[in-house]
């Protein structure tokens, strides 16, 4: 089966989800049943020649009693295969732990049971099976009810990351915060691609080098199924994805590269529900003897986080929200911290329209961890503007991987300590410019939230962003306006 093949298949078992919306059906629940199907396909082909590995699965649970089943038979039968299996130990039983059938109607049910079939699914190389899957989170997260575009960042951006942090075989690989895995596959991708790795570096690769935690189920199971048919992970072995907050403690174990995109939205906070069966929102505060300083803000908990994560030599890429860029208090007690006891050597400032949540301004923070010893261990601040008038849409104009190849070549992976500025008197415009750490240090706050180039839409209307890229982001700022309101009020009281 070639690549090509992928997208019909996307095309074609994404187009049974409008039959079952009427049904009451939503994507996310849709894309659970895709992956608990496929899922019982595979185990069947997996037990069948050339494979003949042991079935994974009691009889009367696979596929075939499934598939040889129907009429309200086939709704018992389906039912009583995800309860038994959801019981089961290792990986089976985390991806079908709490699975529940969403497809009352046994006709619509024995039509998908049809599509999933008519596919070998383990005869297609790892790469068409992790794009067909892919394909599918990716149709889920453009339904912007469901909220699921929140857990998938755009993969262009994912790839010029791990473009920059350049991951070499036989080093550890954490996302605190790993929504489907996304970082994850595009880390594999870069070494299997770049790396003529021998047998025990591609075991290496399988089973040891991936490490992450997923708060919410939902996603925990489609990242663990992502990874699975992307051939990381051992059915039998330890579950590269643990079902936690990973705020909550330090692990313990250190790694060599942090990829990330933490969760937007500023404050932390657990659900407190009394006698009387009344429930409220209460903000919750880490209070960990590693971090710097003690807040509710999610992101900033994160960074601290995620500096805790790292080997002495570890290297980290963060996408992070405008305001861990300037905001006071506790943000610059982190961001000065962040110069004394790291290398924070680049900033991309990203434009709005590439995530599913529309209007979010973030950046991507670059920095590397230093041992211990007197003086900042950043010394120059990078910055690559890809924001002022860069405009990108979802639908209309969305963000190729080729439109992020300059900041790479500016970003200059093979040695990032040879890096040429863009920006010079003679060229104002220049996307690329470097700030010494005196100079951020000067600042008020020491804010990074810095801009330089020219916005042709103060100049000239006629090129203002799209009136719906504009009514996203003043959604944006009032939203972050109303939360900051929202904060001082509960200060007050």
């Amino acid at each position: 089966m070639s690549e090509n093949n992928a997208p019909a298949i996307v095309s074609r078992v994404w187009s049974l989800c409008d039959i079952l919306r009427d049904d009451g059906v939503s994507y996310s629940d849709y894309l659970e049943q895709l992956t608990y199907l496929i899922f019982l396909k595979m185990a069947k082909e997996y037990s069948e020649p050339p494979y003949n590995q042991p079935l994974w699965i009691p009889e009367e649970y696979t596929w075939d009693k499934l598939a040889g089943t129907s009429g309200p038979e086939l709704e018992t039968q389906y039912k009583l295969t995800l309860d038994k299996l959801g019981k089961t130990k290792g990986l089976l039983g985390e991806i079908f732990a709490g699975a529940q059938n969403k497809i009352s109607d046994p006709a619509k049910l024995s039509k998908i049971i049809r599509v999933i079939g008519s596919e070998n699914w383990v005869s297609m190389s790892a790469d068409v099976k992790g794009d067909i899957y892919e394909g599918l989170l990716e149709k889920n997260a453009e339904d912007t009810k469901s909220g699921a575009g929140q857990y998938f960042t755009p993969r262009p951006l994912i790839k010029a990351m791990v473009e920059c942090i350049d991951p070499q075989p036989g080093k550890t690989i954490v996302d605190p915060a790993c929504g489907t895995g996304g970082f994850f596959l595009s880390a594999y991708d870069h070494l299997s691609k770049n790396h003529n790795l021998n047998r025990d570096q591609k075991k290496f690769l399988k089973t040891e080098t991936f490490h992450g935690w997923e708060i919410v189920r939902t996603t925990y199971r489609l990242c663990l199924m992502n990874l699975f048919l992307h051939n990381i992970g051992d059915l039998s072995g330890s579950i590269p994805v643990t079902r936690n907050d990973s705020l909550l403690s330090d692990p313990g174990q250190r790694f060599d590269y942090v990829l990330t995109n933490p969760p937007f939205g500023t404050k932390s906070s657990v659900t407190i529900t009394n006698d009387e069966g009344e429930t409220a929102k209460q903000e919750l505060t880490y209070n960990r003897q590693d971090f710097w300083t003690s807040t509710s803000n999610k992101q900033f908990n994160f960074v601290q986080h995620i500096k805790t994560l790292l080997k002495s030599t570890g290297k980290a890429a963060v996408v992070v929200p405008d305001n861990v860029l300037f905001e006071g208090g506790a943000g610059e007690t982190i961001r000065k911290k962040l110069l004394e006891t790291c290398d924070l050597h680049t900033i991309l400032r990203l434009p709005t329209g590439i995530f599913y949540k529309q209007g979010v301004k973030a950046n991507v923070i670059f920095f590397d961890n230093a041992t211990a010893g007197p003086g900042l261990k950043t010394k120059d601040i990078w910055i690559y503007d890809f924001r002022t008038n860069i405009h990108f849409t979802l639908k209309k104009k969305p963000m190729k991987f080729e439109d992020l190849e300059d900041f790479i070549k500016c970003y200059n992976p093979e040695n990032r300590h040879q890096r040429t500025e863009i920006w010079s008197e003679t060229n104002p415009e220049g996307r690329f410019k470097r700030y010494s750490v005196e100079d951020i240090l000067k600042r008020d706050g020491t804010s990074m939230d810095i801009f330089w180039l020219k916005d042709d839409a103060t100049i000239n209307p006629d090129d203002l962003p799209d009136p719906d890229e504009l009514a996203a982001e003043i959604l944006a700022e009032l939203e972050e306006a109303t939360g900051s309101f929202r904060d001082l009020v509960g200060k007050l009281k």
